[in-house]
């Protein structure tokens, strides 16, 4: 019963990740997953044109190419980070028990 139910979560979330791919329709000119930094840029130019930026960036990256790669690899230490954390926890938690209870911990 529990492999079933991880089985349909696991295909839930690989259907939510996969259906805005095939559901959402380009439409001339418009990049569909965009970031929202073009868009606010062009947002404050409309409001304010003689709008300029406290500070520029220390570094910017050659491509848009390794921009991603940088977001995904630091998306990926965040994930990792917090699904440790996590994990020592429940760890922490189920020793903690274990002992109070004067049972091996294993």
């Amino acid at each position: 019963m529990k492999k079933r139910r991880n089985l349909l979560l696991i295909l839930a979330v690989i259907l939510l990740a996969l259906l805005p791919l095939w559901v959402v329709q380009p439409v001339e000119d418009v990049e569909p997953f965009a970031g929202a930094d073009g868009k606010a840029m062009e947002a404050v130019s409309a409001i304010s044109p003689d709008y300029e930026p406290w500070f520029s960036p220390l570094w910017e990256p050659p491509s848009a190419e390794i921009e991603s790669l940088l977001f995904a690899f630091q998306a990926a230490l965040g994930g990792g980070f917090i699904g440790y954390y996590l994990g020592a926890s429940i760890t922490r938690v189920r020793m903690r028990r274990a002992w109070q209870q004067g049972k091996p911990c294993t």
